[in-house]
């Protein structure tokens, strides 16, 4: 079993969070995946963006806000 570090995005309304998380990859089951932890706290973010708490989900992770693009 192995872990890597990666970046993955939680996207809600206007903002976008950037959250880093560990990769787990094994050769038994679903590969890869990730632990309860790291998706608890993508769930976090995700709660926290959708309520407006800029603070909190940038304690979780760096936090982007989106600018519409109009073509």
């Amino acid at each position: 079993m192995s872990t890597r570090r990666r970046t993955k995005y939680v996207l809600e309304g206007l903002y976008a969070a950037a959250v880093d998380v560990d990769w787990i990859e094994s050769e038994m089951g679903w590969s890869p995946y990730l632990s309860l932890e790291d998706a608890q706290k993508l769930d976090e973010v995700r709660e926290a963006l959708r309520s407006g708490d800029l603070t909190r989900a940038s304690q979780l992770g760096r936090v982007y806000q989106l600018t519409p693009v109009a073509v």
